[in-house]
This record gives structure tokens, C-alpha cells and sequence, in this order.
């Protein structure tokens, strides 16, 4: 499935040469592999840490983004690098669904990453069209189910963020609704406002500026508790038990890299998130930090996720 878009990672080749000998880590610029699309908050995120880490390590840190199959092409070809700290991913909550929506996937997604840094979060939004006559979240689900699959939900590809917030209320709620894909969020965003779809969940990015111009109406977050980057939007939990979604960014490095080397980047890593320069960057970027960003934190979010959302994925592979 992912040899067809190869091609794609082309740029990352010139990462493959063998580096010389050297005395210190970093002697030579570093790439940021970004595994979705500009524009996007993973993206948005990615970009402010490369700036942050850059003059820490005393290198350039250069984004690069290599899209496609909900990250997988990314982290294929992150994979394809060498082991050595020149190459870091920013992985995003699709990372733990890689293999679940793409079983041909060579890569495990915790055994053949190794994260240095938890770095943010992000609750989305659920936000509907104004045609539609629900003012909270007990009213669209009543009004979803009297409508059935006549109702169409804004998505990007299978396996984004997005698509999984669509997926997971369908099954947590039993509601049913159309979910059609577009390139990219801001065109489903796009037709959400025209009225050509009458809801999704994405991005408050994207979202709170046209809630807040009266363009949409946002009814809840995604995540179990209410979210101060959302003041007064309450959670949808509250009407949707068991339901819960927060988009997390993650910082990997390939195993096998040099313990000096990784210790390095775990180190700037740390740096750049206790700065509250950075921290302000991120926050009004429209994410929030972890109390706790360490590698240790990160593997444990990473496990969880994964074990989380395999069974969601094979749902979702397996048309149900």
C-alpha cells in the first residue's frame, strides 16, 4: 500500500549519506520530519519547536513535511534514515493508528520509535452549520438520529485526527451520519460554513475564529474535561459519556541512535518546552504543554494510545 507513494519521501535522501566522524553532536543541521500536511496544527507545532530547538542545539533545525496514508508515508520514510540524531519525527494521534489502518505497514509504531519529548495537546471542537437546529450536544444527537446517514460530517483522509473524531462518536453515541473525505480540513471547514456539510470535529484553530464570527456553532470539546483554550464550551463527555479525543504531538528519534546523541536531544528538547516563550508560542498556536513532557511520559501516552485506538481502526478498515 505504501510503496505506491514512495516517491513522496524523495527530499529525506539526501539525509542518507554517511555522516563523518565527528567529536560533537550537532556538527550539521537536522531535519524535522513533519508526517502531514502545512497548515495544520501537528504542522504549526512542529515549525515552533524546530525554531525553539535550533538555537539550543546550535544548528538549524529544518522542517520538512512528507505526507500521506495518515502519516505512514512520513514514518516510512523516517524510517528509512539512519539511526544517528540528524533525523527527528513529530508524530501526531494518527501515529497510533498506523499499523491498525494499514496492516501492511512494516514499522511497529512503539517498538520502532523512541519518543524524547511529549510536547502538546489539543481538544477539538464539534462544531455544526447554523441550519442546524441543535443548540447542545443532547440536541444534535437527537437530531442526528432522526436523521440518520442524510447527514453529512466534514473528514480528510482515513486515519486523520479528524476521521477518528467522526468514527469515534459515531460508535460511542450510535449515531449514524455520511462522513465525506476531502483533501484537507480547511476544505471541509469550507463546506461546513457553505452548508454543504453540517458538522465536524476539528481543529479549534480552524474552528474558534469562525465560532466566534457566528459562521458556525461550536456545541462541545472533544476531550473529557473542559479545555481553558475553549473558555465556557463545555466537554462532550458530559452528553456523550465515554467519549474523549485529544490530538497530542510527540517528538521521536529512530532506536539505535547513540545514547549521547539521544540525550542530547531529550535535553533541548526539555529546554525549549520549560520556556515560557515557547510555552506562549504553542498556547496561542491554539495547543496547551504537559505538566510532565519527558521521554517516560511520552512512551506511556504512546502505549496507551495505541492499545487505545487499534480496535477503532480495524473498525474503521473493516467498514463498521
Amino acid at each position: 500500500m505504501l510503496h505506491r507513494r514512495a516517491l513522496l519521501a524523495a527530499p529525506l535522501a539526501a539525509l542518507a549519506a554517511p555522516a563523518v566522524a565527528q567529536d560533537r553532536f550537532p556538527n550539521r543541521p537536522i531535519r524535522l520530519v513533519i508526517p502531514v500536511g502545512v497548515g495544520g496544527v501537528t504542522d504549526i507545532v512542529g515549525r515552533i519547536m524546530a525554531e525553539a530547538l535550533s538555537p539550543i542545539l546550535g544548528q538549524p533545525v529544518v522542517p520538512e513535511n512528507v505526507v500521506g496514508a495518515g502519516s505512514a508515508i512520513g514514518a516510512a520514510a523516517f524510517q528509512r534514515l539512519p539511526a544517528d540524531g540528524y533525523a527527528i519525527l513529530i508524530g501526531t494521534i494518527n501515529h497510533a493508528l498506523m499499523r491498525a489502518m494499514n496492516p501492511d505497514f512494516p514499522h511497529d509504531p512503539v517498538a520502532d520509535f523512541r519518543p524524547i519529548a511529549l510536547v502538546s495537546r489539543q481538544p477539538f471542537l464539534l462544531a455544526v452549520n447554523p441550519s442546524v437546529p441543535a443548540r447542545d450536544v443532547p440536541e444534535l444527537m437527537a437530531w442526528l438520529r432522526a436523521q440518520g446517514d442524510a447527514v453529512n460530517f466534514g473528514s480528510t483522509n482515513p486515519g486523520a485526527a479528524n476521521h477518528l473524531a467522526g468514527e469515534l462518536l459515531k460508535q460511542v453515541a450510535g449515531v449514524n451520519y455520511t462522513i465525506v473525505p476531502y483533501r484537507t480540513a480547511a476544505l471541509a471547514v469550507q463546506d461546513l460554513v457553505a452548508g454543504r456539510v453540517q458538522l465536524t470535529i476539528d481543529s479549534p484553530s480552524m474552528l474558534a475564529p469562525l465560532m466566534q464570527g457566528g459562521q458556525v456553532r461550536g456545541l462541545a470539546v472533544s476531550s473529557r474535561e473542559t479545555s481553558p483554550l475553549l473558555p465556557g464550551v463545555p466537554s462532550m463527555s458530559q452528553a456523550v459519556p465515554g467519549y474523549d479525543l485529544s490530538v497530542w504531538q510527540m517528538l521521536f528519534v529512530r532506536p539505535g541512535t547513540p545514547a549521547p546523541v539521544v540525550a542530547t536531544l531529550e535535553a533541548a528538547a526539555a529546554r525549549a518546552l520549560a520556556d515560557p516563550a515557547v510555552q506562549e508560542r504553542l498556547r496561542r498556536s491554539g495547543v496547551d504543554t504537559w505538566a510532565d513532557s519527558s521521554p517516560t511520559a511520552a512512551q506511556t501516552l504512546l502505549r496507551a494510545e495505541v492499545d487505545r485506538w487499534a480496535p477503532v481502526g480495524a473498525r474503521i478498515r473493516a467498514g463498521g
